[in-house]
């Protein structure tokens, strides 16, 4: 009777394990879903940084999008040219490397020297926090917070914080996956092209005395639209009160920041950029680098060596592109 006890539940189990067993085979072998193999390639070549850049849930996602969607083969920012071409001998494809973007901070503000405080604040230290407790401690209720969520964010280590506080981007390291731009509470952070040397470093929608007497740094836009003004390619528009650079027309020429009164706008080539010069010898006098100069720094007839003004060229090298001849080049 005690043998009988033990083992009817034993078997009674062991009876239920087998056929629930061979239903699940029998499921498995029925419900199977073939996976393109060139999924699992795809996320071996990918970064597994699953930062989301690409607009797909992490890598995974990405490789399924890529291989089963016909999804770009050029969304993976962290990957950047080595991942597209291993992503292209994958698929057989190919796909357009263009310029690589990086991110930049258009605020100069939030270190510990640079920053005009409203009162101490003495909550959670992050942003976001910071933020939400009556808009920040800061003065200027659109500069940097100083609490660091940008560099907290960045899995590259592409956001330095000198001795000062102050953040710095590291466009060597930039991966461009855009997570410090969504962790900025103030969206100061924005994706730019590298190329793109003239650049904002201000999003103060404050106007004239105001922002200079709440931003700590001293450089702040106040809404004068000089730049705009300036600017030879009208690449430069006032939205509520702040100048706007878009750098699909910026040429780099850098006028609108030597215009600028209060230095809010970054000129990396400062002091360094060549001017255009003519061959001489490949000229054949079209008159297309003349009529494409936006300050008109080019001058001749047709069918004649072309002159270059070099007070006026602004180094744009809008007429080195346009020059059928190759006669043009920068020194």
């Amino acid at each position: 009777m005690m043998i009988e006890t033990i083992l009817v539940p034993i078997g009674v189990v062991g009876g239920l394990g087998l056929m629930y067993g061979f239903g699940l085979a029998v499921a498995s072998k029925k419900f199977h879903v073939e996976i393109d193999p060139r999924v699992e390639q795809v996320m071996e070549a990918l970064p597994g940084a699953n930062c989301g850049a690409c607009g797909k849930p992490g890598c995974a996602g990405y490789a399924e999008a890529v291989v089963l969607e016909d999804f770009p083969i050029n969304k993976c920012a962290p990957g950047g040219v080595e991942c597209i071409e291993n992503l292209s001998k994958i698929m057989g494809k190919t796909a357009e490397i263009g310029i690589r973007n990086v991110a930049y901070i258009h605020c100069k503000s939030g270190g510990s020297n640079n920053t005009n405080l409203r009162y101490e604040y003495q909550g959670i230290e992050t942003c976001a926090s910071a933020v939400a407790t009556a808009q920040g401690p800061n003065l200027c209720s659109y500069g940097c917070v100083g609490f660091n969520d940008c560099f907290v964010s960045c899995e590259f280590g592409a956001i330095i914080i000198d001795e000062n506080n102050n953040r710095i981007i590291d466009e060597d390291k930039c991966t461009a996956c855009g997570a410090c731009v969504t962790a900025c509470p103030r969206n100061l952070i924005e994706l730019i092209p590298v190329n793109k040397v003239v650049r904002i470093d201000c999003m103060s929608h404050d106007f004239g005395a105001v922002p200079k007497q709440v931003c700590g740094a001293g450089h702040p836009c106040i809404g004068c639209a000089i730049c705009a003004k300036k600017c030879p390619v009208d690449a430069i528009t006032m939205v509520d009160k702040l100048a706007i650079i878009d750098h699909d027309k910026c040429i780099n020429c850098g006028i609108c920041a030597t215009s600028c009164p209060t230095k809010a706008i970054e000129d990396q080539l400062a002091g360094k950029r060549k001017k255009a010069v003519i061959i001489d010898e490949k000229c054949i006098g079209c008159t297309i680098c003349a009529r494409k100069c936006p300050v008109g720094a080019i001058e001749g007839k047709v069918k004649e060596l072309h002159v270059i003004d070099k007070d006026k060229c602004i180094g744009c090298e809008i007429c080195v592109v346009k020059c059928p001849k190759d006669a043009i080049i920068m020194k």
